[in-house]
């Protein structure tokens, strides 16, 4: 996924792209009927959406309208949000989608980690009220 930062007062203000890997844990009671906090494959269901949504694009901060001009007229695949695409605001937006998901009532907390390179990440908690 490609980006730049507004804010930046470096390199970073120039579009450029990285490999992020996403973690997500979710937190919970075990089921007593399956064994399980929550089932891999309803992992699978809530999170790859998500990821496929933004694979091999650019995202783009919804108040750079050159990045917006320039992409649109280069019919490049593009994801328009309202926030600066920092690593932290990523991992805000996923957790936000991804805590509004229908879980099990038995998970009480989401983590999730959004990495930019080996060495850097942010990451964010949210706890669930049933």
């Amino acid at each position: 996924m490609a980006h730049r930062l507004q804010c930046h007062k470096g390199k970073c203000f120039n579009l450029h792209g990285h490999s992020y890997k996403m973690e997500v844990e979710f937190e919970g009671n075990i089921d007593v009927n399956t064994g399980m906090v929550l089932d891999y494959f309803d992992v699978k269901d809530i999170v790859a959406p998500l990821v496929e949504n933004l694979d091999h694009t650019v995202i783009i901060w919804e108040r750079d309208s050159i990045l917006i001009e320039k992409i649109t007229e280069l019919n490049s695949n593009h994801v328009i949000v309202p926030f600066e695409t920092t690593a932290e605001n990523i991992v805000e937006y996923f957790l936000g989608k991804i805590s509004k998901a229908e879980l099990p009532k038995e998970i009480v907390k989401i983590k999730v980690r959004v990495c930019e390179t080996e060495n850097t990440y942010a990451e964010d908690e949210k706890f669930l009220t049933k």
